[in-house]
């Protein structure tokens, strides 16, 4: 099994300048310490309007991560496609491809907060549609080296072109979250590598890739194991209680982020599937000493699963101590 990170920084305002700022490079150290400890991979997180500091600004945060890093893949999880221009996201994934040597793995998504639709005065029932006009338009701007024309329903662009190139070619491998088989089955047949969520179980985990390999099978498509990605809340405790102690605090984060998540506005979303029962999105969580984490992720290994997300709450020790305790049972 191979592992990475997942989630992000916190820079809230109402700080000093460079009390915000910390929140950045302090994750930005945590990315360099995790490539020589042997993490593949970083996937940070876009969220809006919070008021918790979320990382707004993806490709801007991996850009400087690329420049203190050597070999870590740098992971969007997701680019909320229909906040974004098209052809502005092309340039910018473009250019961090570039800089990082060709390291950028896109993750996109539909998005589902009701305070980020609101917040961009975006109707939620137009997601589909503008998550479909921006995918093939960004697709399309990365891909071909020809001026591009386009006439959609949202975007409008006149014979363009769109620069830089990319270096991974025809552009980065595509990343697209997928919570339900409808998610799953769309992933497949775009021909893209596929996200699964934190909170579901290892048999609904391989149920999901099994029927991600058979679509690409019918899509005349090859799969590879790592062209899946499991994330999962990590916490390594020294003992059980202070396994509980983690616990609770994953709730407790889980339950604000929930209420961020719901409203008026929002959209079907895998954080809003599962139960709201005190601890029931905890239930498969990576939390525990040692052992009861490998255990855990043997039983992911058993569905077929090869690669690992880890959301450690940017917990340095944190992520040392699944590296020491942990990685080399499952390497």
């Amino acid at each position: 099994m191979q592992f990475g990170l997942f989630g992000g920084a916190l820079a809230p305002r109402g700080l000093r300048a460079e009390e915000s700022a910390r929140g950045y490079h302090d994750f930005v150290q945590l990315n360099v310490e995790a490539e020589a400890l042997g993490y593949r991979s970083s996937f940070v997180t876009e969220h809006h309007f919070t008021g918790i500091g979320q990382v707004s600004a993806t490709l801007t945060l991996l850009a400087w991560i690329a420049s203190r890093t050597e070999r870590l893949r740098l992971g969007t999880a997701v680019l909320v496609l229909p906040w974004h221009n098209p052809v502005l996201l092309a340039e910018q994934v473009a250019t961090v491809d570039l800089l990082s040597g060709g390291r950028l793995d896109l993750g996109v998504g539909k998005g589902y907060r009701h305070t980020e639709f609101a917040g961009f005065a975006i109707p939620p029932d137009e997601a589909e549609l503008r998550f479909d006009e921006c995918f093939e338009v960004m697709v399309r701007a990365l891909s071909s080296d020809k001026p591009l024309s386009h006439r959609g329903r949202f975007w409008r662009f006149d014979d363009i072109a769109v620069e830089p190139a990319p270096t991974q070619r025809p552009h980065p491998p595509i990343w697209l979250a997928a919570g339900r088989p409808e998610s799953v089955s769309d992933c497949a047949r775009r021909g893209c590598n596929m996200l699964l969520n934190q909170f579901a179980s290892p048999e609904a985990v391989g149920d999901s890739i099994a029927l991600y390999r058979r679509e690409l099978d019918v899509a005349g498509r090859a799969f590879g194991p790592m062209m899946v990605g499991v994330a999962r809340n990590m916490w390594v405790a020294d003992t059980r209680a202070e396994a509980a102690a983690a616990v609770e605090r994953q709730a407790r984060a889980h339950a604000r982020i929930g209420a961020l998540s719901v409203g008026s506005q929002s959209r079907s979303a895998h954080i809003l599937a599962y139960t709201s029962e005190h601890g029931g999105r905890e239930a498969h969580a990576l939390i525990g000493v040692a052992e009861e984490i490998i255990d855990k992720l043997c039983a992911l290994r058993e569905q077929g699963v090869a690669y690992v997300l880890l959301n450690g709450l940017s917990d340095r020790e944190n992520f040392r101590r699944f590296a020491e305790r942990v990685m080399p049972a499952l390497a």
